[in-house]
């Protein structure tokens, strides 16, 4: 029997620099989350791996709607681990999908 569910896609986007660009990103530089588990990266981009890794956790929770007065719900920065970039990315909610439970893990 269907288990359907609402989740977001979300889109990831570099909102600051203030250090020195190390990895070769760019202020507005992104990448989406779509269909629960798929990173998209436009093409002739990159992301960098260690600014994806700082993000990934928070990544299920903004996927879902949560309770106003939860931080995770309100909070949308989030800063990359290198201290000489500075750099610090924001997560949009960018479409609302109906999903199935039994077709995923």
């Amino acid at each position: 029997m269907p288990q359907p569910f609402t989740i977001f896609d979300l889109r990831i986007t570099v909102v600051a620099i203030t250090g020195r660009s190390v990895c070769g990103l760019a202020v507005g530089d992104y990448f989406d989350v779509v269909n629960s588990s798929q990173v998209q990266i436009p093409a002739g981009k990159h992301f960098c791996l260690y600014a994806m890794a700082a993000i990934m956790p928070l990544l299920p929770a903004k996927q879902r709607l949560l309770a106003s007065n939860d931080w995770l719900e309100r909070d949308t920065l989030v800063a990359c681990p290198d201290p000489e970039e500075r750099l610090v990315m924001q997560i949009d909610r960018i479409n609302q999908r109906v999903m199935d439970s039994e077709e995923l893990t």
